[in-house]
């Protein structure tokens, strides 16, 4: 399994944790607080969205 396929599962843990308990998990990683963005929280953000725009290309249904 290559390193992009578990962006969407740190993107979908960080949104669980945020929808269940109001904890952001990147920005407790990155040092920021909850809701804020500083350039490392970005990059895994951006990183996250590219991740998750291979693994939806992946799916055969869609990738037709």
């Amino acid at each position: 399994m290559h390193s992009w396929n578990h962006s969407p599962v740190v993107g979908a843990a960080n949104w669980g944790l945020v929808g269940l308990f109001r904890f952001d998990l990147v920005a407790a990683v990155t040092g920021s607080k909850f809701g804020e963005v500083n350039a490392i929280s970005r990059i895994v953000y951006i990183l996250v969205l590219v991740a998750g725009v291979l693994a939806a290309a992946s799916i055969p249904s869609i990738a037709d």
